[in-house]
């Protein structure tokens, strides 16, 4: 697998943006990344909608991939690790962890992080409730527009629109405002929120080869 990045400085710190769907900040030795929704694909399948579980096995290497290549202290999600209630995939996610034994996990707990208590310690994932403040950032889930201070979160799957004529090309992005960034979704089973792109945020888009910026 091949991953290309970009490069940013916000708040004084070197970022690292990933096309794997993940944000590394080096100095720190942290991979931050959002809505995994491990169990979305089952959760779809209980409901009548015959999403292939390959759907995250594929997302779950990827995550593999990018741990092998950054070498992370810590693995921070910004909301949504989970998606619903237990279900089969997390089976796949149970083996995945058991592969990654040592590896650091916390999670910002997101709106679709509704599982026990009991589930996280099953995992040995770390829970913030609401936040963590590691300066000069804030990782939160949902966008919060009024906050001071600087922002990392994730919740509204950013992307842009590359060409308005039909067939519409969409592109997944991060996107940088004054005081926050928005990550994208990680997992490639979401939808995106197309974001407007002007003279008061920036939109790094990328494909499997390159990013663009808007």
């Amino acid at each position: 697998m091949t991953f290309v990045e970009k490069h940013i400085r916000l708040q004084d710190e070197d970022l690292i943006l990933n096309n794997g769907r993940v944000l590394f900040w080096e100095k720190e030795g942290i991979l931050i990344t959002s809505d995994i929704h491990i169990g979305k694909t089952a959760h779809f399948r209980r409901h009548g909608i015959p999403i292939s579980s390959q759907v995250q096995d594929n997302d779950l290497k990827r995550l593999s991939h990018l741990i092998d290549y950054y070498q992370p202290n810590q693995l921070l999600v910004v909301g949504d690790l989970f998606h619903a209630e237990l279900n089969v995939d997390m089976e796949s996610f149970s083996k995945w962890r058991d592969n990654n034994p040592n590896l650091d996990i916390s999670l910002i707990k997101g709106n679709h992080d509704r599982l026990k208590n009991e589930v996280f310690e099953t995992f040995d994932i770390e829970c913030c409730s609401k936040q963590h403040v590691r300066n000069p950032f804030k990782f939160i889930h949902e966008p919060d527009f009024s906050a001071e201070g600087f922002s990392i979160s994730g919740h509204i799957h950013p992307g842009v629109v590359v060409q308005k004529k039909t067939p519409r090309i969409k592109l997944p992005c991060f996107q940088v405002l004054e005081h926050q960034l928005i990550l994208p979704a990680f997992s490639e089973f979401t939808g995106l929120s197309i974001v407007k792109t002007n003279n008061k945020s920036v939109c790094h888009a990328f494909t499997e080869t390159s990013f663009f910026e808007f």
